[in-house]
């Protein structure tokens, strides 16, 4: 069992940065590929990024390239979400999602491709 929990949302203007972080409970962080997921009310469960446990292989959605960067350290079971430039359509709960790999250079980008999921950390950027 993998327990995570997100910290750093909060409410920020346009164009501003928030640093995601989520925990994971485990002793090992290795061997589990991470994703970060997003929904905004009234929308589905969207993928936002994804990094592998080994090699740091990332995939980011279109939507968030080139503004936003996953990263972890593997050291101190932590995975990151840095997000710059924010826009009012960033606005949504964001969920941290662990699947274990025997893949060390795979990264995952299906909601059901992932076994453990946060809590969530609302994120909310104002015009």
């Amino acid at each position: 069992q993998v327990q995570l929990v997100e910290s750093g949302g909060g409410l920020v203007q346009t164009g501003g940065s928030l640093r995601l972080s989520c925990a994971a409970s485990r002793r090992t962080f290795s061997g589990y590929a991470m994703g970060w997921f997003r929904q905004a009310p009234g929308k589905e469960r969207e993928f936002v990024a994804a990094i592998s446990w080994v090699g740091g292989n990332t995939y980011y959605a279109d939507s968030v390239k080139g503004r936003f960067t996953i990263s972890r350290d593997n050291a101190k079971n932590n995975v990151y979400l840095q997000m710059n430039s924010l826009k009012p359509e960033d606005t949504a709960v964001y969920y941290c999602a662990a699947v274990f790999s025997w893949h060390s250079g795979t990264y995952y980008t299906g909601v059901d491709e992932y076994d453990y999921w946060g809590q969530g950390t609302q994120v909310t950027v104002s015009s």
